[in-house]
């Protein structure tokens, strides 16, 4: 019953072995080597994390941030699809532990075929198009037609007041002239 009132994110994932630290320590899950295609739901206070040896191609956005109290992380032996997804868990890795982001290789796409995710610079993590919506483009062309159209308006207004001083010029002369 006390299994029932816990929610997911306290319990061990049943694909993964974990191993208590003792009282208020925290958890040591071992979730290496299962053909693990996605990243478990993991308790809260897990400390130490093995996910190497698996089938992992991506970690969703946000899916590790409630880890806080995590010390060690081995990602290692999965195949990383390091395309513009793959950003997030770079950052969260540099963040949490670095060195690993060496030990993390690319399977795909074939650019980056065993380049690390250390090796990895945001050039390369820009292959994703759909990061840069279609309508960024077109906002883009229009901003640039009224920052054209506006500058050409304020040569016109300049020009026109230059002439406009010539013709005053020329009236008051022409006033002058007459008396």
């Amino acid at each position: 019953s006390l299994l029932f009132h816990m929610t997911q994110t306290e319990v061990c994932p049943p694909s993964c072995n974990c191993k208590s630290l003792g009282e208020m320590k925290g958890w040591h899950i071992d979730c290496s080597s299962r053909k693990l295609t996605e990243v478990p739901a993991l308790p809260v206070n897990t400390k130490r994390l093995y996910l190497q040896n698996n089938s992992l191609t991506l970690v969703p956005p946000g899916a590790l941030d409630h880890l806080r109290s995590l010390e060690e992380v081995k990602m290692f032996d999965n195949p990383w699809n390091c395309d513009c997804h793959i950003l997030y868990l770079k950052l969260w890795l540099e963040d949490i532990s670095a060195p690993s982001l060496a030990n993390i290789r690319c399977a795909t796409p074939a650019p980056m075929r065993m380049k690390t995710l250390r090796q990895l610079t945001g050039n390369e993590l820009g292959i994703c198009k759909r990061l840069l919506p279609i309508k960024c483009l077109e906002f883009f062309w229009r901003d640039l037609i009224l920052i054209a159209g506006a500058v050409i308006t304020l040569i016109l207004v300049a020009w026109a007041l230059k002439f406009s001083k010539k013709l005053v010029c020329q009236i008051n002369l022409s006033r002058y002239n007459s008396r």
